[in-house]
């Protein structure tokens, strides 16, 4: 099966030398409006997805939580949070999750980067080629993992040393082969929502047999 490259958001636009200040008061104005905001040391990226990052966003989120259920592994989704380290860097992944960390957040309404861990693990769909920004904002962060699909390809970073470097293996589900998501991720425009997910639940579930 061929690949297929998602079709770019509707608007991306990318400003220098706006204060943090500022991107806080942008973040407080735009709410719960389909905008996302990645600050980092001054660099502003305003975005607005598109139905096809939309897409991608919801199986990718939704493959993590089959991955971590069939594991019987416990996780907090918490989806598009605005994590920040102040003064510095701040973004809203298209997913995230607390894993290994989980207990360190559990029954808390407000995560405070002061004082809490970055989730374990975000998930970024990435159709502009706006991921090495995004990588350095995540890094600040301290967030160990990152997945970044961008329409054909599906890359690991791992973070070592205060930088990712990318890998063939997961650091939350490191028994299983998950660079394999992308022959799944090519089906997600042209096959059931909920037919793929029986897919891919299935495969999980032959792959776990396999490496007991």
């Amino acid at each position: 099966m061929i690949a297929q490259t998602l079709a770019p958001p509707e608007q991306i636009v990318q400003l220098s030398g706006i204060s943090w200040q500022t991107y806080e008061t942008l973040l407080a104005e735009i709410g719960d409006r389909q905008i996302r905001l990645t600050y980092n040391r001054g660099n502003l990226e305003i975005m607005v997805p598109s139905p096809e990052h939309e897409l991608y966003k919801k199986v990718m989120g939704r493959f993590v939580e089959t991955l971590a259920e069939e594991l019987e592994l416990n996780i907090a989704p918490r989806g598009s949070t605005t994590f920040k380290r102040p003064e510095l860097s701040g973004a809203e992944p298209d997913e995230c999750f607390y894993i290994q960390n989980l207990s360190a957040i559990k029954g808390k309404k407000r995560i405070d980067m002061t004082q809490d861990p970055p989730p374990d693990l975000v998930v970024e769909i990435d159709i502009t080629s706006r991921s090495q920004n995004t990588l350095q904002v995540y890094a600040d962060l301290g967030v160990p993992e990152v997945w970044i699909y961008n329409g054909s390809r599906l890359r690991i970073n791992r973070l070592e040393n205060g930088e990712y470097v990318e890998g063939d293996r997961s650091l939350a589900f490191p028994s299983l082969p998950i660079l394999e998501i992308v022959r799944f991720l090519e089906q997600a425009e042209t096959m059931d929502y909920l037919e793929l997910v029986k897919a891919f639940r299935n495969w999980v579930k032959s792959q776990i047999q396999q490496n007991p």
